[in-house]
This record gives C-alpha cells, structure tokens and sequence, in this order.
C-alpha cells in the first residue's frame, strides 16, 4: 500500500494514496486539497433558539437551542445540501433534559418521532440533498427498569428503561436501525446505502454469550433518485471506489482522564468529515439536527462549509459554541489517538455483519 503523510491520513482517517498533483488541489468535492494552505476562513455563526418565525436564508451558520422538530421548522425551504447525524439511541442514554429523545419512550414513539423528524428535514433539504444517518442498535432489557454503571463505560447507567417490546425476547438484539430504515424507506426516502462503520478499538463487553460489538450501522439516504455525490472524494487503494465497510477508530478519553468539554458519545471527527466532503459542495450547508458534541459542525467548518446545529440540551449547546471557537484541529477535542490510528483498510468490504450498536458498546 502506498505511504499516506501522517497529516493527510490524520484529517480523514483514511489509508489511501496520498494527493495528486495533477490535479487541482482544490476541486469541488474532493479530498485532493492542498495541506500546505492555510486553513479556510473562520465562518460567523449565530446562536438562536427553536421560537420564532421562519429564517428566509441561511446566510450565516447556525447553532440552535431546542427540540429537532420545532428546529427545523424554522429553516428555509430546500436550504441543507446534507445532513450528518446520529439521534440519541433508544434505551441505551440518559442526558438527563427534558423532552429527550430515546430515553423512556416506547420502540415504535421512538421510531414515529425520528420518521417525523425527518419529514420536516425533507422541506429543508434540496432536491438532490442527503443524509447519513447513524443509528445503534441495543437488546432487551428482560423488563429490568434500570442499568447499573460499569466503570468500563462511564455513560451506561440509566435510573429508567423502556419495558421490553412487544413479540420480543429477554436478551434479543431489537434491530433498531433496520426498523427505523423500513420505516423512513415507507416515508419516502430513498434507502441507498448502508454502511458498516467496524471499530477496531471496540469497547469491551462483559457478556459472555454473544461476540463484542464492534461496528455500527450508517444508513445513507436520499431526498430523491438523483442526487448529489462526488464518487472521487475519497478513494481506497488504487484509485479503487470506496467500499461499504469503514474501518475507523473510536477516540474515546484515557481512563482517568477528563476535559472540560467532554461528551459521552462522541463521533470521531474523520467519519464526520467523509462524509460531509462526499456529498455536499462547498458552498452548500451541512446540517445535524441532533448534534450533541458539534462533531459534525465542526467537520463542515474544517472543510469551509456552513453548518446549522441543532440540539436540545443547552449545556451541550454551550459546549458546540466553545469547541467552534477554538482553532480548527484535526482531531476531537480531548482525544489523545496519535496521528495515523484512526485509518480505514478499504480492502475489507466483504463483510456480510450488519448488526449495530452504541458509540460506546453496552453489554445486554
């Protein structure tokens, strides 16, 4: 395989041929940039919340307080070229702020209330916008209201669960992001793609009976038939066309460790920034109407896009507008991964696994 400079394989996470030069470095859509050049303009963004009347452009970013439905209400028409998010899991967070999505609903109010969501989005997004959606799957609790903390996986504990859905089985894998893509695939929206995100540094698990998770699942899907992708923004070895399984490290903080602005599930910002450069342009607008950390904010502003944010819980909104600020870095604040770990081997893409799980793996 072809050397990879440390500073290009660390900014996308990916094993590939580094940029050529007969090319123009700064194409549309692609990930051939010039690395020498200095980092795009810094783009103002304002803070605002879900009340209010309609926006009539999205000349600026954008970063929102409130609820994603009531959110998106308030942009315009066919404004968002593409959207990159994961909602909060069901039954598997608690972020502890009211109104929360995932926590203590039923399976079918959490699937009905993402489906809704994204019918909203639909108005936003252009004809031929996207979105990358990750879901994480999770198994039955046996009607257990509760889950203990494991010192493995600071985020793990719940003081409430959902009881156990109905025609399901204690211990049984739920299916979760299949059940929420047959559901939007029923809305309407174009199922295109699934692909498996594997995690070579998968958290460990306590159980015994079943392998470690070790990948999630990422849906694309598309507002229409047609739409916008750039085939060349990223390629696997070779010039090879970019495979289905992405294999990308997780950037989690040391034990003991701890940073101001830490999150519990936090996306590593390379997946982020694939794919935001395969399918928006640049001067298009990204948008994660469940934005949590601000990773995917953060990947469109190192790639000179507008973003809009939106997210319910205010302290995580304080926590968006402090990791924006800062200089733009090539990885999440707190991660101390070394350049270079986070890669993708784009020659394993025969893998016939499709089940998913949380950012950071739970045990059942």
């Amino acid at each position: 395989m072809d050397e990879v400079t440390p500073r290009y394989r660390d900014l996308f996470g990916v094993t590939a041929p580094p940029p050529r030069h007969d090319v123009s470095p700064l194409r549309e859509g692609s990930f051939e940039l010039d690395l020498e050049a200095p980092p795009p303009p810094e783009t103002p963004f304002r803070r605002i919340d879900d009340k209010g009347h309609r926006l009539g452009s999205i000349s600026d970013s954008l970063l929102v307080c409130g609820d994603a439905q009531r959110s998106l209400r308030r942009l315009p028409d066919e404004s968002v070229q593409t959207v990159v998010t994961s909602p909060p899991y069901w039954s598997l967070r608690d972020y502890r702020v009211p109104d929360q999505t995932g926590r203590d609903e039923s399976l079918q109010t959490y699937v009905r209330r993402i489906v809704e969501a994204l019918d909203e989005l639909r108005r936003v997004l252009r004809p031929d916008g996207t979105v990358w959606l990750n879901v994480g799957d999770s198994y039955t609790s046996g009607n257990r209201r509760y889950r203990a903390p494991d010192r493995k996986n600071r985020a793990r504990a719940m003081h409430v669960r959902p009881t156990t859905p109905a025609g399901l089985k204690p211990k049984d894998l739920i299916g979760v992001p299949w059940r929420l893509a047959f559901a939007l695939q029923d809305a309407g929206w174009w199922l295109r793609s699934e692909v498996i995100w594997h995690k070579p540094n998968a958290h460990p698990e306590s159980v015994g009976d079943r392998p470690t998770k070790a990948h999630e699942t990422i849906f694309l899907l598309s507002k229409a038939q047609s739409y916008y992708y750039d085939i060349d923004a990223l390629r696997g070895p070779n010039g090879r066309r970019l495979r289905d399984v992405w294999e990308i490290a997780t950037e989690p903080l040391k034990r003991g460790e701890s940073v101001p602005d830490d999150h519990p599930a936090m996306m590593p910002l390379s997946l982020a920034r694939r794919c935001v450069a395969i399918t928006s342009r640049p001067d298009g607008v990204v948008l994660d109407p469940y934005a949590g950390s601000g990773t995917t904010l953060l990947a469109a502003k190192q790639l000179g896009r507008r973003w809009v944010g939106i997210e319910l819980n205010p302290e995580f909104v304080d926590m968006i507008a402090r990791r924006i600020a800062l200089p733009s870095s090539p990885r999440p604040l707190g991660s101390k991964t070394p350049a270079g770990q986070a890669t993708v081997d784009t020659t394993r893409c025969n893998s016939s696994e499709n089940i998913g799980g949380p950012w950071a793996p739970s045990s059942c």
